[in-house]
Order: C-alpha cells, then structure tokens, then sequence
C-alpha cells in the first residue's frame, strides 16, 4: 500500500504489465521501455487537451529510483502544469504497482514537453479550454 505522503500526483492515464519481452536477463525492465511507456501517457493526455495531434518535443531529466519488475503493472500519472501557444509541459510520475499486491512504489518521474500540430505537420495553437 502507498502512505498518503507517497501518493502518485496527477491523473491515472496509462496501465500497462511488465513482461518478459521487456527485461533484461536479471528480469529488471529495460529504462528504454518504462520511458517509452511514459511518452505514450504523455501523447494521450496532450492529445486531449489539444484536441488533436501532438508531438514530444522534449524530455527533462529523468532518474530511476528503482527498478521495474516482471508481472509489475506499471502505472503512470500525467499532469498538465503549463500551457502555452502551441505546447504544453507535463509532469509524470511513473509507479510500479509490485506482482500480485497492493504495494505502490514510485519508480521514476520527468518532465516532458508535447507541441500541438495541425494537419500538415506545423505547430498549432493549443485551444482554450
């Protein structure tokens, strides 16, 4: 179980299961993969916001604090913090939620920066809300 001083920020948008595919040979998943995961969160709630199509154009620092296991359900929370003309900077904090338990441990988290593209590829203002 995760303490109320531990409790994942932002909004549930993605949760996905760690698989044998995306581990290494001492079964700890690749970083690769976990932030992989995490860009796929970010493209989903951006989209929402934008009302269309996004694109990462950047990832500020991101630190492992732990590993991901196999069989962990990997769970990531997205948080608009800023929107600005055509982009928008979320916070995500990525959990594992450890095999078959209640148990949360925060694994990483980063800041990424999505832009808003209209149909021929250019930035596009984000839309009011």
């Amino acid at each position: 179980m995760i303490s109320p001083a531990q409790t994942p920020t932002g909004e549930l948008t993605l949760r996905t299961l760690a698989m044998p595919a995306d581990a290494n040979a001492a079964g700890d998943i690749f970083g690769g993969w976990v932030m992989a995961q995490m860009d796929l969160a970010c493209g989903i709630r951006a989209a929402e916001r934008a009302r269309g199509r996004v694109v990462t154009a950047a990832v500020q620092e991101m630190a492992f604090a732990m590993p991901v296991k196999i069989g962990d359900t990997l769970c990531v929370y997205t948080e608009i913090s800023r929107v600005g003309r055509t982009s928008m900077t979320l916070k995500v904090e990525t959990w594992a939620q450890r095999y078959l338990t209640h148990v949360m441990e925060k694994v990483t988290e980063a800041t990424f920066v999505m832009v808003a593209l209209d149909a021929d590829g250019k930035p596009t203002p984000v839309p009011a809300l």
